[in-house]
């Protein structure tokens, strides 16, 4: 299952933003509104719960300056990458986006498409708040 959020315009230049998203502690920043926890579980790793959705533990798993940051589900029971994509735009902005992709049966993909949709989306348009 694979999932994009919109480019998202950011008045940062792409190092910058890179930088940021680097440190895992900025993600909480990030959050949608219905986040029930947040919780650093060391320097390059963070657990998120939202209402009514399991606990995800995620993981930074590459960085390649400044253009992609690769975290990934640190469990093997929903394995999926979360990466995002920064484009120079000017020496002081830049976009990013967001792409989802999971390894999932269908029944699950179903269940979860809509919701991880819009989280994703709401990670994307929260990074002008950083």
């Amino acid at each position: 299952m694979n999932l994009e959020s919109p480019k998202v315009p950011i008045e940062k230049s792409a190092q910058e933003l890179f930088d940021l998203l680097s440190d895992v502690r900025n993600f909480e920043k990030l959050m949608p509104d219905n986040i029930a926890k947040f919780e650093l579980i060391g320097d390059d790793a963070f657990i998120f719960g939202l209402k009514g959705m399991p606990e995800i533990k995620l993981k930074m798993k590459e960085k390649t300056a400044p253009n992609k940051i690769i975290l990934g589900a640190a469990s093997d029971k929903l394995p999926f990458t979360l990466v995002a994509n920064i484009n120079a735009i000017s020496e002081q902005s830049s976009d990013v986006k967001l792409d989802f992709e999971g390894d999932f049966n269908p029944m699950m993909a179903m269940m979860i498409k809509g919701p991880i949709g819009k989280f994703i989306e709401t990670l994307a348009v929260n990074m002008t708040k950083l």
